[in-house]
């Protein structure tokens, strides 16, 4: 899939088809396995196009289903392995969460990988996703490479909209972080208190 390529696209495609260049892109959306399954309406009853997901759309829908799409958020193709080693604890910086995460490149060329970080509220009391892209980094690496990364997940990306005082709000309690290549491979977990 390469969505909405520039004049350069011939070129850039046929080094990757080639293996000159690794893919850099991730899938930004959920690819179903087949059209039965937690897709939004896209027919009108009656006349009316009824939104009754809410927040659970794409890769939320399926996480709350249990159901496993074809292709999951993130989801990656590439020319390399990568292995996650281990995540620090992680700290606020400025209201904002960080984590600095260890992985290693176990292919025998350069790749690309990007970091993504899923945050959860299991015990909330606010009606949440499953799971939620809450912060991401690029990396690269020779084979055989190590690298270390930090990961920013914003402090709005673990609040949610008070609407009685029309304002962003943290929920006071434990968030688990989870940290791996797409939203179905998760590697690491850790937490973080928030107040």
């Amino acid at each position: 899939m390469t969505w909405f390529p520039g004049q350069e696209f011939g070129h850039a495609l046929s080094d990757v088809l080639l293996g000159r260049s690794e893919p850099g892109a991730r899938v930004p959306t959920v690819w179903p396995a087949h059209e039965h399954g937690p897709i939004p309406t896209v027919r009108p009853t009656d006349g009316v196009l009824r939104c009754d997901e809410s927040i659970h759309v794409g890769q939320r829908g399926y996480d709350r289903a249990g159901v496993a799409p074809a292709f999951p958020l993130g989801h990656r193709l590439g020319y390399t392995r990568w292995r996650y080693d281990g995540v620090d604890d992680p700290t606020i910086v400025g209201g904002d969460v960080t984590l600095r995460v260890r992985l290693r490149n176990t292919g025998d060329r350069p790749g690309r990988e990007v970091v993504q970080v899923y945050a959860s509220r299991p015990d909330s009391a606010i009606d949440r996703p499953v799971r939620w892209l809450a912060g991401f980094a690029v990396v690269d690496a020779d084979a055989g490479g190590e690298v270390i990364t930090t990961v920013t997940v914003p402090r709005r990306a673990l609040q949610h909209w008070d609407t009685a005082a029309a304002a962003w709000r943290t929920e006071p309690g434990t968030f688990v972080l989870e940290v791996g290549s797409s939203s179905a491979d998760r590697h690491l977990t850790t937490t973080i208190a928030m107040s």
